[in-house]
């Protein structure tokens, strides 16, 4: 990342913050029995659906490894706040968790950095590990062809939309888009009809990090093309600059957020208006089409953070098109998170020990169930019990053969940043399309060495 004062800030807590926890929990490594756990805590403060489940691995690892004890160590903070603390922690043997949950997008640059060690050696003897499909494998391995984390789950991505609004603004209950133009075309139609409510929600700018990137803009981007990767060229090993899809991309967000289809610019860059919109605006009837992931039910369930039984009958969801519609049709974003061992972790054996205790059959289909996953293994995607566990699953399940995955470099969170840049600017009115999409291209150069190619 770009030094800015807003990172010097967030460096300064992060060390803070590491200092802190490693006060509470003492020196990973002081305690040869004790497996320390690092994981990110949702800024909502009712969404405890980590905190629960780790609860229930600690008491049963526990129960099972006589002697041992698990310390857990949440980290309470927006994903790119979070990021920054656990990188923070992993740079020193002293402050070093011995398990961190791993967003599967920041492995490869996390690894370059030292901070990552293989799991080869303890996969090998696992067979556990043949039941994981091909891509949730590949989401964890860098580009030395080792792996460094266990994935317990994905994604996808679509569009969700609010029936009862859809009604009043003569909008059919079984929407489904074919290009771009549909959906602004609704959007459109909501704001003339039903005054008062948000027409459409596309997550933009800087604060709200990976939240903005790959749920709006790379869900627009990856439509534009022909389903090759519009962001980097495998073949020549560059990133793609001056792509019209970019641009395209761009003007779509500006067209949002420049015709007021969207939500005022100021709740837009919160950092967590991602919170805001499944808590609130999606639940109060004030928000009309949203671009979103396949777990927002977690929120709405019996025993979630904002209960809301009308959710299955009140929502419905579509797939997002590609921008004219061309093949093949639909687009999706796909991620998730996996458990890796630090470099400087102290007792790796105890954590990895601590993995499998997770990856049991019916914890690791647990765990898809409660936290709306979608499942990364053949046993949980056939599993009975996750299969029914939420209207839409099968929806967002058959999303996959439509998916594509950010670019698994080392460089991509700063890739990441300076698309985030260009969406705020457009979002804002401070630059147009072109100008903002220059600009990029500039900063792409800069984070690439030089190792680009024009399009």
């Amino acid at each position: 990342m770009r030094p800015t004062a807003r990172s010097a800030t967030v460096a300064l807590a992060a060390l803070l913050a590491a200092g802190s926890l490693a006060a509470c929990g003492g020196s990973s490594g002081s305690d040869p029995d004790t497996v320390k756990i690092a994981y990110e805590r949702s800024t909502d403060n009712k969404v405890r659906f980590m905190d629960q489940f780790l609860e229930q691995m600690k008491k049963e690892f526990e129960k099972e490894h006589p002697g041992k004890k698990v310390d857990l160590i949440p980290i309470q903070a927006s994903q790119n706040d979070y990021a920054t603390k656990a990188q923070q922690m992993m740079r020193s043997p002293k402050t070093a968790p011995d398990l961190v949950y791993e967003d599967t997008f920041r492995i490869n640059s996390d690894i370059e950095a030292g901070y990552l060690k293989p799991l080869d050696g303890y996969i090998a003897k696992w067979s556990t590990w043949d039941q994981f499909l091909p891509t949730a494998k590949a989401a964890a391995k860098a580009q030395d062809g080792k792996t460094y984390g266990v994935p317990d789950g994905t994604d996808t991505r679509g569009l969700w939309f609010n029936k009862k609004i859809f009604a009043k603004a003569g909008l059919p209950a079984n929407w489904q888009p074919k290009t771009w133009d549909d959906i602004l075309a609704a959007a459109r139609t909501i704001k003339k009809k039903v005054p008062g409510v948000i027409p459409l929600n596309v997550f933009t700018g800087k604060a709200p990090g990976e939240v903005s990137v790959m749920q709006g803009f790379e869900m627009l981007l990856y439509g534009t093309g022909d389903g090759r990767n519009p962001m980097y060229d495998p073949a020549s090993k560059k990133w793609v600059t001056g792509s019209k899809g970019f641009r395209d991309a761009l003007q779509f967000v500006r067209t949002v957020y420049g015709e007021k289809l969207g939500p005022d610019v100021s709740d837009a860059l919160d950092p967590n208006v991602n919170t805001t919109s499944a808590n609130e605006w999606l639940p109060e009837g004030k928000l009309a089409i949203s671009l979103d992931g396949s777990w927002l039910g977690q929120f709405w369930i019996s025993n979630g953070s904002h209960e809301w039984p009308a959710w299955k009958t009140d929502l419905g969801q579509a797939a997002m098109p590609t921008q004219h519609g061309q093949a093949p049709g639909k687009v999706s974003m796909s991620g998730g998170w996996a458990w890796s061992i630090p470099q400087k972790a102290g007792n790796p054996d105890l954590a990895f020990d601590f993995v499998k205790t997770m990856q049991k059959p019916a914890n690791a289909a647990h765990w898809d169930i409660v936290d709306a996953q979608i499942a990364v293994r053949k046993d949980v995607a056939a599993n009975q019990e996750y299969l029914h566990s939420m209207p839409g699953i099968d929806f967002f399940t058959q999303l996959v053969k439509y998916t594509h995955y950010r670019p698994a470099l080392p460089v991509y969170p700063q890739v990441s940043s300076a698309i985030g840049d260009a969406m705020e600017s457009v979002t804002t009115g401070d630059a147009s399309p072109l100008a903002a999409a220059k600009t990029y291209d500039g900063q792409l150069r800069d984070i690439a060495q030089g190792a680009v190619v024009t399009k």
